[in-house]
């Protein structure tokens, strides 16, 4: 298992939260994820087998967030 902590921008409430969490959860090979909303960051543990940083970003980018710099 491996673990990425992504900054994320556009979140503004729970709501946000819960909608990046979900849509992290539900890519292959997430065992878990950990969104809070101040500061905007999720910790993703994830086996590299299944899935790919780059895999993380796109869930996050198709629920409507974007990845900051």
């Amino acid at each position: 298992m491996e673990t990425l902590t992504l900054n994320i921008t556009g979140m503004t409430c729970n709501g946000c939260v819960t909608s990046v969490k979900n849509a992290l959860e539900r890519t292959d090979g997430v065992s878990a994820a950990d969104v809070t909303l101040e500061p905007g960051r999720a910790k993703v543990s994830y086996d590299p087998a299944f899935t790919s940083p780059a895999a993380l970003r796109m869930a996050i980018e198709d629920a409507g967030f974007e990845i900051a710099a």
